[in-house]
């Protein structure tokens, strides 16, 4: 079967982003960050809905008790889109001004990591940090600062935890050793070093052979690395810039891709810039996303 690239969703989203499908609902979740709006594209009526947040939304992933937990430029909350019913649940940054939350996963176990960077126009800044959000409702950060959080995915077995940051120096892929009881991160490394390949890393997702595929952000591709650190296929895309990679679909072997709608080159034209793709024909699936306990 050859691999296809189809736009799905012809929208031209300013930032599209944050793709998590839901094996619950056989929907895809996505945001566009700079329109702050979060979208539901249910792939059996082509329909594609959307709620205004009324601020940056960037990040998402369904809970057990329904509703969505999002991060946003004012924080980590729960949110209803049924009911429109929203609660804080924690802004760890209100003090850096211009900061908002990125990119976010869920762990084996439901807790929720999101990270988040600057995004006021101002000069790069090592200011992102990566939190974990616990069922309970506690927060906690991870690691030293960083430009540009993104990337979280984890391996099949729960054991170990990839992360990145996009910024045009650093563009590199971590990996660390995880504990799924504690949900503690350890021994981090580099996984692959972006500056040997067109595209930046943006977001990722795992497979069920725990080969890592990464959005190629200003690349025009989205990439397989193996889970030692190979690239191994890379798929042609007709955007510039695309964002955030997911597994879905009854069988979860569509992947669909998030893209971002401004700030291209022009050159070429990619008159689909902003919308979302569905990838055919891979010969592998995803994993299901584990939905946020809290």
């Amino acid at each position: 079967m050859s691999v296809s690239v189809e736009c799905i969703v012809d929208c031209h989203a300013r930032l599209g982003e944050g793709a998590i499908w839901d094996s619950g609902d056989q929907a895809l979740w996505w945001v566009d960050i700079k329109a702050g709006e979060i979208h539901r594209y249910d792939p059996a009526s082509g329909a594609d809905r959307f709620y205004d947040w009324g601020e940056p939304v960037a990040c998402l992933a369904r809970r057990d008790a329904g509703g969505l937990v999002i991060g946003t430029a004012s924080g980590l909350h729960l949110f209803n889109p049924d009911t429109g019913e929203a609660q804080l649940l924690a802004n760890p940054e209100a003090a850096l001004s211009g900061n908002r939350f990125n990119d976010g996963a869920t762990d084996p176990r439901g807790r929720f990591w999101a990270g988040t960077m600057r995004d006021d126009g101002s000069p790069p800044e090592r200011r992102g940090h990566f939190y974990r959000l616990d069922a309970d409702h506690g927060v906690t950060r991870w690691l030293d600062p960083v430009y540009t959080t993104n990337g979280l995915a984890f391996a099949p077995d729960g054991l170990r935890m990839y992360f990145a940051d996009t910024n045009r120096d650093v563009r590199t892929v971590w990996v660390c050793d995880y504990d799924p009881d504690s949900g503690a991160p350890s021994n981090e490394r580099v996984f692959f070093d972006t500056h040997a390949i067109a595209g930046r890393p943006d977001g990722a997702t795992v497979d069920v052979d725990g080969c890592y595929w990464m959005a190629g952000f200003g690349g025009w591709q989205v990439v397989r690395i193996t889970p030692d650190g190979k690239v191994d296929r890379v798929v042609e895309m007709p955007v510039e810039r695309p964002t955030k990679v997911m597994f879905g679909g009854a069988d979860l072997a569509t992947l669909f891709v998030t893209s971002m709608g401004e700030g291209l080159s022009g050159n070429p034209e990619q008159p689909q810039a902003g919308g979302v793709f569905a990838i055919e024909g891979l010969g592998t699936s995803g994993l299901p996303q584990v939905r946020f306990a809290g």
